[in-house]
């Protein structure tokens, strides 16, 4: 049983002709002894646990340094991502507007030249068609001649 440093205090030894009674004094020392060393042993272990838990605090914070420089980098990747898909969304659009004139513009193009076709093709169908209608003219004189 450990004794507390107030129970030492009171203790009162027997006295004898030559002081302090012997086997009582011994008995009251041993027991001193063993709650000293219980009282030792549990310092000992309690440094020790200490230790253990700032060594875990010290682990935990360096976990947690490394998880914030994670963090903010995959954040910062993120955002790049992100800004590069703009970027390459943006180029897209361009080009893609840039295309749709260069389409518009061959369409525009082969439209006029299709007119001017069409309009080529009419003027030689009118041509036949004058060139027919002043044979039936002569058929018809060299007939009614």
């Amino acid at each position: 049983m450990a004794l507390t440093p107030v129970e030492i205090r009171h203790v009162k030894l027997a006295r004898s002709p030559f002081g302090y009674g012997r086997g009582a004094t011994d008995r009251l020392l041993e027991e001193i002894v063993d709650s000293f060393e219980q009282v030792w042993r549990e310092r000992a272990d309690l440094e020790d646990k200490l230790e253990r838990l700032e060594s875990d605090i010290a682990r935990y914070r360096d976990v947690e340094t490394l998880l914030r420089k994670t963090l903010v980098s995959a954040e910062r990747s993120a955002q790049e991502l992100k800004d590069q898909a703009r970027r390459e969304a943006d180029v897209i659009l361009t080009e893609s507007h840039s295309e749709a004139r260069l389409i518009k513009q061959r369409a525009l193009a082969e439209l006029e030249h299709l007119r001017g076709e069409a309009s080529r093709i009419r003027s030689l169908l009118r041509s036949a068609l004058a060139m027919v209608d002043e044979q039936d003219g002569e058929d018809e004189a060299i007939e009614a001649a």
